[in-house]
């Protein structure tokens, strides 16, 4: 997508996105090509947000980063938006047409001098786990989050550098300096989009199936990162605790949702397609796998998605079980997981082994989110996503005139479904500037009543 014809930047008419994955890029987008300046700032090193961990996407199994990285790439080129990667909003007063934000830069230790070879992450001698990789895999003391990142700038990890100085004296460009402090900037906009996403729930809590005791036993997006050819298996969907083959592969759906135990009792939304996806992952990478896909209801609701679910069962041969397991136990002796179910027709409890359990958990909130509701002074609701005025006919506007929400800090939902919200925020932030400025700014108190 270019610069639209004829468009021009108009400096006093700019937008603040706050959140730097697909919806907030597609937000940026749509606002740059109509000629507004955009700040998108994300608190990462790297704009991309969980899409960029994904292999595939649903229903069209298309390659996540290659329909992520242009726009990723569009973001960092277009004259009308600056990025502000590794930049956190610390302050915001005013309303609607004059927002005055204060965001803090944090110090990457390395400058736009940085040419993104990598010789400092090969010389350096730390290893540390790889949130990235979901702590599968590991990366050095200075890194870039995955090889597609933008900016392709390093940044030294401060918690565990050891300042042995070797990254300093390998780097031609001279863009690396340890002593490097945070900066704060003070910015003036129009309106504001809130595009944090989301996290996953942690399912360590839920002792029965063994996460975080059993190492055959992950998340599904820890299985993205195994199945993705740039993750720590390149691609290879094996055992984390022996390096073997995953042959037998059980999905567990509603991990942690639909549930008054943990207090998320509502329905993620994507689970029943991205576990279907990931079956069809493995049955291509291993046609002789068995998967099987414990649930509880399929929720395929979306274009195309029953047909998808279809031509899992019907010409991958994945196998939908409607179940819910209730514990899971190791065989000490091989690492295999026993899941144990309850078979309502005739009462009894049922056993299966597998290689590999792939837990798939609730869409929550992030915790950051508490901050990024106080600074803007909008609502959540009671699981702390951002709350919207009237979902069906305001569903992405706030409490408060000139601040708008889309994606998954909104509520889960899918990618195309965070796309077309993020279009949505974009026409709101934008209608509100031009209002806004038609009237000479808007001088009252900018909360919505």
């Amino acid at each position: 997508m270019n610069l639209c014809k004829g468009a021009v930047v108009l400096k006093e008419k700019s937008v603040l996105v706050i959140g730097g994955g697909v919806s907030g890029i597609q937000a940026s987008l749509d606002l740059a090509n109509r000629g507004l300046r955009v700040y998108l700032v994300d608190k990462t090193p790297s704009i991309g947000g969980k899409m960029a961990q994904l292999d595939k996407t649903f229903p069209t199994m298309d390659c996540s980063i290659c329909i992520l990285a242009p726009k990723m790439i569009e973001c960092l080129r277009h004259p009308n938006i600056t990025l502000l990667t590794y930049s956190v909003v610390e302050d915001i007063r005013g309303s609607a047409g004059n927002f005055e934000v204060v965001i803090r830069r944090l110090a990457r230790c390395v400058d736009e001098k940085c040419t993104g070879c990598g010789i400092c992450a090969e010389i350096c001698p730390v290893r540390v786990s790889n949130e990235f990789d979901c702590r599968l895999g590991a990366r050095s003391a200075i890194y870039v989050p995955y090889p597609q990142a933008v900016p392709l700038i390093y940044t030294v990890d401060k918690e565990h550098c050891i300042r042995c100085g070797l990254c300093e004296m390998s780097c031609d460009p001279d863009a690396i300096d340890l002593d490097m402090l945070d900066r704060k900037m003070r910015i003036n906009v129009g309106s504001i989009i809130a595009s944090t996403g989301y996290d996953i729930f942690d399912p360590s809590s839920l002792k029965e199936y063994g996460f975080g005791l059993y190492p055959n036993v992950i998340t599904s997006l820890q299985f993205e990162r195994l199945a993705n050819a740039s993750g720590p298996t390149v691609g290879k969907i094996i055992r984390p605790s022996d390096g073997k083959p995953a042959k037998r592969i059980a999905f567990i759906q509603c991990v942690g949702s639909r549930s008054q135990k943990t207090g998320y009792d509502y329905c993620s939304s994507a689970c029943c397609m991205y576990a279907t996806k990931e079956a069809i992952l493995i049955k291509e990478h291993e046609p002789e796998s068995e998967v099987y896909i414990f649930y509880v209801d399929l929720k395929v609701f979306g274009k195309g998605f029953q047909e998808f679910v279809n031509r899992a069962k019907e010409n991958w041969g994945v196998r939908y079980i409607s179940r819910r397991p209730g514990e899971i136990e190791e065989d000490p002796r091989t690492g295999d997981l026993i899941l144990r179910y309850e078979d309502p027709t005739n009462m009894t409890v049922e056993e299966m082994v597998a290689d590999l359990v792939v837990l798939c958990p609730a869409f929550v909130s992030k915790p950051s989110n508490k901050k990024i509701a106080g600074i803007l002074e909008v609502e959540t609701d009671e699981y702390g996503f951002f709350k919207t005025r009237d979902p069906p006919y305001a569903s992405v506007d706030t409490n408060v005139l000139g601040v708008f929400v889309c994606g998954c800090c909104q509520g889960p939902k899918d990618i195309p479904e965070s796309v077309a919200q993020a279009s949505g925020a974009a026409e709101r932030a934008a209608e509100v500037i031009a209002l806004t400025a038609a009237k000479g700014g808007h001088k009252r108190n900018g909360r919505v009543q």
